[in-house]
């Protein structure tokens, strides 16, 4: 895979590569240990304009049912009690703004929709690289992170669970996008 030396070869629309890409979480349980879990199935895209960042949007769509925790008790009171999967089967996020910092760190804010509920976050994100490959295909990497209080979008099942699970939650992501176009 050949790399770009120049952020303006990345302009484009990309769609995430599901098997390359992952969306993760981390909360602490009980104060003192973490749980780590993450979203097996979603679907995201972005577009890229690499002379002019701030035209850049991403797009992402997760299906609630697919968090998994390595604990079947766990994922299913994730799935029911938590996020209520049955009645809000989609998380999403779809970004507002995007400020490149430097040549390789942006600020990308957005609207991320939990349960029904719309909150605007801002994530810390890292271009980790971009090429092309034997068949001319650019693909393109970003890792980051936001931490966010899971309170703010309802995200929480009784009183005892409050005191259990921190409200803080550190959403992590890690992105192989391909060009579409």
């Amino acid at each position: 895979m050949s790399t770009i030396s120049k952020l303006s070869e990345l302009t484009g629309d990309y769609v995430f590569d599901a098997a390359r890409t992952r969306i993760a979480f981390v909360a602490r349980h009980t104060m003192s240990t973490r749980v780590r879990g993450r979203f097996e199935v979603f679907t995201g895209g972005a577009y890229l304009d690499g002379d002019r960042p701030s035209e850049s949007g991403v797009w992402l769509t997760i299906q609630a049912n697919s968090v998994q925790t390595r604990n079947r008790q766990r994922d299913k009171l994730l799935r029911g009690k938590f996020l209520e999967a049955g009645k809000y089967p989609t998380l999403t996020f779809t970004s507002t703004a995007v400020a490149q910092l430097d040549e390789t760190h942006y600020k990308v804010s957005g609207d991320l929709v939990v349960r029904g509920v719309a909150r605007s976050v801002t994530l810390n994100a890292v271009l980790t690289g971009g090429g092309t490959d034997a068949h001319g295909d650019a693909h393109v990497g970003f890792t980051g992170s936001v931490t966010i209080d899971r309170m703010d979008w309802g995200v929480n099942w009784n009183a005892g669970t409050s005191a259990m699970i921190s409200p803080k939650v550190t959403l992590e992501f890690d992105v192989a996008a391909i060009r579409e176009s």
